[in-house]
C-alpha cells in the first residue's frame, strides 16, 4: 500500500499529526509520499515527494512503483479542497484528518486518528463520490478561454463576487438557455451539495447530503426581497453574464480567486470526474450535523 500526505506545512498542529501518521504508516511497513512543503518543514528526506502540480490523467510517478492507494489530507477544510485541487481526476480516495475547525470535509477528529488508520489498513471503509463544478471562462465573441483559469473545477463552490466596495452587480442567469433571474446583488455562489455546508450556509443557503445530484443558486445579498436560493439539477448547465459599474468582477473557485473584465461571460456545469471521499466508521455527514451545528442540542 502507498499513500500520499498533505498538509499545511505552516501549522504546529498538522506537522505533529502528520509525524503521528508517518510513526504508523512506519510500523505498518506501508510506503509514505509526502508534499514538498512538509518534507521540507519536518526535513524528512528519506520520504519521497510528489509534484505539486500533477499534470495529465495519470498518477504521478512514484519511487515504489505502484499505485497511490490513498491520499490523507490533514488540515481544515481548506487543506482538504487543496489536496482535491492537486489530486484533479487521478481517482485517489482522501480521508480527511480534521486539524481545523468545523470540518465537514476533513471529519475525522485526531483524537480517533489510530483506529481510524488501522481501519483504512483493514479495508474498513466506504468510498463516497462527490460531483464537482467546472468553469469556463468565455470572451465577447463566445470562444472559450482555456487556461485562463487554472483550477476550474471545484469541489465546493464557484463564487462570482464584486471588486468594488460598494458596487452592485447585475448577473444575468440562465439555465439551459433559459433566462432564470437576473440578479442584483454583491454576488451569486453555485455550490455543489459537499460545498452547502460552506459558503453557501453562510449566506442562507440550504443544506443538501453530499450524494444529492444538485446544484444550488444563492445570492449574496440580493437587493430584492422575493429573491430566494434555489436547487437545480446538476445535469443542467448555467450560463452568467455580468455587468459592473467597475467593468469587472471577481470569480473564485474553492476560494482560489481572480479578477475578470465583464467582457467575459462564464458557463457552469458538472465537472466530468468526481472526488472520491473515505468514510470510515459512523463520521458522517449526519453525525456532523449533530456534532457540528448542534442539532438536537
Amino acid at each position: 500500500m502507498t499513500i500520499a500526505i498533505f498538509g499545511n506545512a505552516m501549522k504546529s498542529r498538522t506537522l505533529s499529526e502528520v509525524q503521528h501518521i508517518l510513526a504508523f504508516m512506519a510500523e505498518k511497513g506501508i510506503n509514505v509520499l509526502l508534499s514538498q512543503e512538509l518534507r521540507q518543514e519536518l526535513n524528512l528526506r528519506e520520504y519521497p515527494g510528489f509534484p505539486e502540480n500533477w499534470d495529465g490523467d495519470q498518477q504521478p510517478e512514484n519511487v515504489y512503483g505502484e499505485p497511490i492507494d490513498f491520499a490523507i489530507s490533514v488540515g481544515g477544510d481548506g487543506t482538504f479542497l487543496t489536496s482535491a485541487a492537486a489530486i484533479g481526476d487521478k481517482n485517489i480516495p482522501i480521508l480527511g484528518i480534521n486539524c481545523g475547525h468545523l470540518g465537514f470535509l476533513a471529519e475525522v477528529q485526531t483524537d480517533e486518528l489510530d483506529d481510524i488508520l488501522q481501519k483504512l489498513v483493514n479495508g474498513e471503509y466506504t468510498i463516497e463520490k462527490r460531483s464537482l463544478l467546472h468553469l469556463t471562462v468565455l470572451d465577447k465573441d463566445g470562444v472559450a478561454k482555456d487556461g485562463l483559469i487554472l483550477s476550474p473545477n471545484a469541489l465546493n463552490e464557484i463564487a462570482i463576487l464584486k471588486q468594488g466596495l460598494t458596487n452592485m452587480l447585475t448577473i444575468e442567469t440562465k439555465i439551459n438557455g433559459e433566462l432564470l433571474h437576473t440578479y442584483h446583488s454583491d454576488g451569486l455562489v453555485i455550490a455543489t451539495p459537499t460545498g452547502s455546508t460552506a459558503y453557501n450556509l453562510s449566506i442562507g443557503g440550504p443544506l443538501l447530503v453530499p450524494q444529492s445530484r444538485g446544484m444550488i443558486l444563492t445570492p449574496i445579498a440580493p437587493h430584492s426581497l422575493t429573491v430566494r436560493p434555489i436547487v437545480i439539477l446538476d445535469e443542467w448547465k448555467i450560463d452568467l453574464k455580468i455587468s459592473s459599474r467597475y467593468d469587472a468582477y471577481m470569480v473564485s473557485v474553492d476560494g482560489r480567486s481572480q479578477s475578470l473584465s465583464t467582457d467575459m461571460s462564464l458557463h457552469i456545469e458538472r465537472a466530468a470526474y468526481t472526488t472520491k471521499v473515505v468514510q470510515i466508521g459512523d463520521n458522517g455527514f449526519l453525525k456532523s450535523l449533530r456534532n457540528k451545528l448542534n442539532w438536537g442540542k
